[in-house]
């Protein structure tokens, strides 16, 4: 079976310019913050649905003033909210590129194993005659399953 999923070959240079396009990522949006499972479980979350929510709401308490407590920092939450419109278009498009990385990368993987396993294949027919039997048992060691002993019977008490 002939698999051809990727076929990438990337220059010195252009992997030189790749890493040094990850360090300004990296430093331009060094803001960025990782906050860990258990309080993202507790914290309120802005889907879909109740962004118009929050949307209206904002804008709601900045237009009328009179009714907030000094400490509901509405201002701050529309900062978020706009840094957060202008940040999520250029996530989405890592997360493209990410998305098509990882399948270029299994896409390499599966095509180098295909042929890794059609050629031993071929060992496996040819390898005695050719010298090669010892190869073949190292490399069939990757296919072997390891056998379960069966659970010793247990003695009458």
């Amino acid at each position: 079976m002939k698999q051809n999923f990727a076929s990438l070959n990337l220059t010195d240079s252009q992997l030189t310019a790749v890493d040094n396009a990850i360090a300004e990522l990296e430093s331009q949006l060094s803001g960025l913050v990782a906050i860990n499972s258990a309080s993202k479980q507790r914290a309120l979350k802005l889907g879909e649905k109740s962004e118009a929510f929050c949307r209206q709401s904002l804008r709601m308490l900045a237009e009328n003033p009179q009714i907030i407590p000094p400490n509901l920092d509405v201002a701050e939450a529309i900062r978020d909210l706009e840094a957060r419109d202008r940040l999520r278009p250029r996530l989405m498009r890592l997360t493209r590129l990410l998305e098509r990385g990882n399948d270029t990368d299994f896409g390499l993987g599966s095509d180098a194993m295909t042929v890794a396993v059609q050629g031993y294949g071929l060992l496996k027919l040819v390898g005695r005659s050719e010298g090669l039997d010892a190869l073949r048992k190292e490399l069939g060691s990757r296919f072997s399953k390891t056998r379960r002993t069966a659970p010793e019977e247990k003695k009458a008490a």
